[in-house]
């Protein structure tokens, strides 16, 4: 068993809603003109406070970057700061274009690809589909340790790191999306990319930042990977997952630590996504005090009625969604009152900080929700947030 130390964490401590419930999202944030990709360290400090300004203006307590600071998506941007891998030629069909429901509604799927509202607008999923796969061809070693600081120094030179997260990308994540040409069995790859990655983990973790680690693995990857697997063959993966994960956050205290559990930011029909009653108990295994999870989208915004009868471990707090992350409706303040209010009457007010399903700029060129509207629904949480406050510390 992996030693559960805290010998790296900063000092800072996840807040919880001591005298009003605060608010916060996921982490990606609007950049349709791909202004986070550019190089140039000054663009990239200007527009990073541009974009803390504006979580300020609309309400958002605990806030971010936006993810501007990656020079890439949450899955590409590690390709820089890897050794170990060799570009191949690209696949007909990559990883995040598989999946059940896809199998299902062929159709569907061909219109909103087609239609820009998919990942992709058309012309970036172009682009995309004949970008390389990567082979790992040898050890893994983290080399993005300049990358990472320059990420740091952009974000904590504007915030308060009290009241900041930064995000990065769960091992069991990052694992489907590359080859393994090196390492003897899987259970050994997924390792090495854990151990190269918690120098990022341990890095940012000492800046004293909260650190947010992004789960797929353990909502979208049931029926995007692993759907021949039967339940309980994939609930034995899964443990494995957050097995690796407590590994590569063991020297972090769970206390500055936050999770995203995400079943996919895609418009689809989601309807082969995994129930959360069918993992919440290996997800509570994971190091991290916080989960964030999805609860605002048709597919799931109904299992909150699971913690009627699942008991919240102690120490851990829920982060839900209560703004949807694909679609253009502006939820209503009291909707956003009511859903912050069935978890908080069932863990516990101080257990519960509103956020979002997932996030908004997952991928450059991603046209689903336009961003006027994105912050429209972060004022529409911001003022819900504020609704349920007055109903349980009666103000």
């Amino acid at each position: 068993m992996p030693s559960l130390g805290g010998r790296h964490q900063g000092n800072t401590a996840l807040r919880r809603s001591t005298d009003r419930i605060l608010t916060t999202h996921v982490g990606s944030l609007p950049d349709p003109e791909g202004l986070g990709r550019h190089r140039d360290g000054d663009v990239v400090r200007g527009r990073v406070e541009d974009i803390v300004r504006q979580q300020r203006e609309i309400g958002l307590d605990i806030i971010n970057e936006g993810e501007w600071t990656k020079g890439g998506d949450w899955l590409s941007y590690v390709e820089e700061r890897f050794s170990g891998f060799e570009p191949r030629p690209p696949k007909d069909l990559p990883v995040l274009l598989q999946g059940k429901d896809r199998a299902e509604f062929a159709d569907f799927y061909r219109y909103a690809t087609e239609r820009g509202t998919l990942y992709y607008t058309p012309g970036e999923a172009k682009k995309r589909s004949g970008r390389p796969h990567w082979a790992c061809t040898g050890p893994i070693v983290y080399r993005g340790t300049a990358a990472l600081k320059r990420e740091i120094e952009a974000f904590a030179a504007v915030v308060d790191p009290a009241e900041a997260f930064l995000t990065s990308t769960s091992p069991a994540s990052l694992e489907p999306y590359r080859e393994n040409e090196f390492y003897q069995s899987e259970e050994e790859f997924v390792y090495a990319i854990a151990e190269a990655m918690r120098v990022e983990y341990e890095t940012i973790a000492r800046a004293g930042l909260v650190l947010q680690i992004d789960c797929p693995d353990l909502g979208m990857g049931r029926h995007i990977q692993h759907a021949d697997l039967s339940l309980p063959e994939w609930r034995k993966k899964a443990a494995l997952h957050v097995e690796v994960l407590n590994h590569a956050l063991r020297n972090i205290a769970p206390t500055q630590l936050r999770m995203h559990l995400c079943w996919g930011n895609y418009e689809g029909p989601h309807h082969c996504d995994v129930p959360l009653a069918d993992v919440i108990d290996i997800v509570f295994r994971a190091r991290p005090s916080a989960i964030a999870l999805e609860a605002a989208n048709p597919r799931h915004a109904h299992e909150w009625q699971l913690f009627e009868s699942v008991k919240l471990p102690e120490g851990k707090m829920l982060i839900p969604g209560v703004i949807e992350s694909k679609s253009n409706f502006v939820e209503h303040p009291e909707l956003v009152a009511q859903r912050i209010g069935r978890y908080a009457n069932l863990v516990g007010r101080e257990n519960v900080m509103a956020g979002s399903d997932c996030g908004y700029g997952t991928w450059v060129g991603q046209a689903a929700v336009d961003p006027d509207v994105v912050w429209a629904k972060f004022a529409a949480m911001a003022e819900g947030a504020r609704i349920a406050s007055a109903r349980f510390w009666r103000r």
